[in-house]
């Protein structure tokens, strides 16, 4: 399952004025990059992800929190998508997730990969 999205920065940036937006929509370790950061396009491509996974998932977001999606990174920056609350039942084979930047945009993708039962018989037609 795919979902992507693509975030005006501005429209981020206004938001980062406006009062709790990080707070609402952000994890605390989310926050603490953010911080390190100190850049808007960093917190959209955040939202970007979070966006992006809800559509993958074919819901929006409904029945969880954009909380529930914890948009973390690794060492050598890597973004990678950790699931809480609501989502933290939903099982994955791997979640794949991508961030870029260009100008005033933020873009995200993000790739769900099912789990699948070993006992089910192949279709070779596929």
């Amino acid at each position: 399952m795919i979902g992507i999205d693509l975030v005006y920065v501005p429209r981020i940036e206004a938001l980062l004025k406006k009062g709790p937006f990080l707070s609402r929509f952000f994890t605390e370790k989310e926050c603490a990059y953010f911080e390190k950061r100190k850049d808007p396009k960093v917190v959209a491509g955040n939202f970007a992800v979070k966006e992006a996974f809800s559509k993958a998932l074919g819901t929006g977001i409904r029945e969880f929190n954009l909380k529930d999606i914890e948009v973390l990174r690794e060492d050598n920056g890597k973004p990678y998508i950790q699931l809480g609350g609501k989502l933290k039942k939903k099982s994955f084979h791997k979640i794949h997730c991508s961030i870029s930047h260009d100008g005033d945009y933020a873009t995200a993708i993000v790739l769900l990969e099912e789990e699948y039962e070993t006992n089910k018989s192949k279709d070779s037609s596929l």
